[in-house]
Parts: C-alpha cells; sequence; structure tokens
C-alpha cells in the first residue's frame, strides 16, 4: 500500500548532530507533501521547543511531543490529544528522584507553550544547565516540587550520565512498577540520557495511532523513521518502520528498515526510496 502518513522523530532523526535541516531533506519531505502524505512530527520534546521547527516547516499537522503525552496545534494551541500523569504517582516519582538525588523537570502547561518547573539541578549536570538556559523563559523555580504538584502534570523528567540513568531508570521502574511508562533517549558519545515517565496510556506510537485513526489512515499506509528507544512504539506501529544509521545497534538489530544517518540525509533516501520512486513514474501516465 502506498504510504500517506510520514512520522519524523526530530533528534538525532530529521535534524543533524547541529541541529539543522539539510536541503535534501526538506526537499523531499515537500516533494512527498506535493503527492498528498501528511508529515507529522513526533517528538520527546517539549511543545514549545519543537513548534518552531513545526512552524518553519510549515505542514499543517498537530505536533506530537513530550514522548505522545501531549498532542497539540501548533497554530491554535489547541489540546487534540492529552494523557497526563496522575497527581499521587507524579508525587511518588518525585520523591524516588529525591532519594536518588537525580536532576529532575516537572513539565506543567499542556494548554498553553508549556513550562518547566525545577528545584534546582546538581553543578555537575553541565548538559541540562546548558538547556535550561537555552529555554530559560520556560523555566520556573520552586522551593519544594511536591507542593507545586497539586495537579495532573504532563510528565516528570530526568537526565545525567548514561550509565548512572540507566541504574536510576531501573530503580523507578521495580519502585512503580506498571503505573509508570519510562521513555529513554541515550547518546552515548555525549554520556547523556534522558528519561522521561509519562502516564501509563502515553507513546509516540499511541498518539500517532490516534491521529491515523482521525485521517482515515490504515496502520499499513503509515512509515515512521526514528533513531532511538523512546521511538521504538510508533516503529513498532507504524506499517513501516526505518532506523537510521546512527541509532543504536540494539535498535538496528530489531528488524526495521535502515536509512542512512542524520548526516547523511538518511529521512530523504527513506522518502525517496519508500515513497517517493513508487510515485514518482507514474506522473506522465
Amino acid at each position: 500500500m502506498p504510504i500517506k502518513l510520514l512520522a519524523l522523530d526530530i533528534d538525532g532523526t530529521l535534524l543533524t548532530p547541529n541541529g539543522e535541516i539539510t536541503a535534501r531533506n526538506s526537499a523531499a519531505i515537500s516533494r512527498a507533501r506535493q503527492f498528498g502524505v501528511q508529515i507529522v512530527l513526533v517528538t520527546g520534546r517539549r511543545f514549545n521547543s519543537a513548534r518552531e521547527l513545526a512552524q518553519r516547516l510549515d505542514m499543517g499537522a498537530p505536533l506530537i511531543s513530550h514522548n505522545g503525552a501531549l498532542t497539540k496545534n501548533v497554530e491554535t494551541l489547541e489540546t487534540l490529544d492529552y494523557h497526563p500523569l496522575d497527581i499521587g504517582i507524579a508525587r511518588a516519582i518525585i520523591g524516588i528522584g529525591r532519594e536518588c538525588d537525580a536532576d529532575m523537570i516537572c513539565c506543567d502547561d499542556p494548554h498553553g507553550l508549556g513550562k518547566m518547573v525545577i528545584e534546582g539541578v546538581s553543578d555537575e549536570n553541565k548538559s541540562l544547565h546548558r538547556y535550561l538556559d537555552k529555554y530559560r523563559d520556560s523555566v520556573s523555580v520552586v522551593s519544594d516540587l511536591l507542593e507545586y504538584v497539586d495537579h495532573p502534570p504532563i510528565q516528570i523528567m530526568f537526565s545525567g550520565r548514561c550509565d548512572p540513568m540507566d541504574d536510576f531508570a531501573l530503580r523507578l521502574k521495580a519502585a512503580m512498577g506498571e503505573q509508570i511508562q519510562l521513555f529513554k533517549t541515550r547518546y552515548r558519545s555525549a554520556d547523556l540520557t534522558i528519561l522521561d515517565a509519562l502516564s501509563v496510556t502515553a507513546s509516540k506510537g499511541a498518539s500517532l495511532a490516534t491521529i491515523a485513526k482521525k485521517h482515515g489512515v490504515a496502520r499499513e499506509e503509515v512509515m515512521a523513521v526514528g533513531d532511538n528507544h523512546n521511538d521504538l512504539t510508533m516503529l513498532r506501529y507504524a506499517g513501516l518502520g526505518v532506523v537510521m544509521a546512527n541509532a543504536e545497534d540494539e535498535l538496528k538489530r530489531m528488524g526495521f528498515e535502515l536509512t542512512s544517518s542524520n548526516e547523511e540525509d538518511g529521512v530523504a533516501e527513506a522518502i525517496e526510496r519508500h515513497i517517493l520512486t513508487p510515485i514518482e513514474p507514474l506522473k506522465g501516465i
């Protein structure tokens, strides 16, 4: 079946390591749109940090953010699909984070542009300091996160070095069990892992399925492209899942289609091979 909906992860997939969209990727996306393929960005990023990119691409589609916890209209900010954390569960997660001295962010404000609420960040977590400095307008500092969380937040996010975060993820999952979902984005080259604790109903795959159903697109007509562990639910949902060459070997051994890296126009290569090639020979018929 021809592809009618293309789901693209952002970091490590659509963007180069320098955070740019290459001319070839941009051209391939535009060409696919000309043939009626709907393009949806599906990201672990917060809504507001992904919104500018979505606006620049002018895709006219919803933006799936926070690993599927929040889907919004990019222009009107209308909330289309939302899977918040239960208050009690969020507070329990914060308590475990404190016990482990983990750096954590409470992501909130689902009906606006979003904000990050923190108590503080350890001095050695340079990556998180740089991130918070970049989005300083979205940061709120409180004296007590437990006291702040008197309503369901979007998610609780943790970040740190890869091995300690792997250990923390095991401890958090052991404590919370099936009450939460944990999505891990790991960048070994930078020794950085981002760990997102979300509602059990939230995932990239589930939110992508919701959009596909709304637009009458069958699962077999969906193609998803990603590079990290938090992409697995959408890669498995899609009729065609494509993994970037820069993904960890573990993902590349799972049987998905492979494309080039994000430094080598891997998104464009996948679009040209699986979407444009079956269509363009028919132009003159």
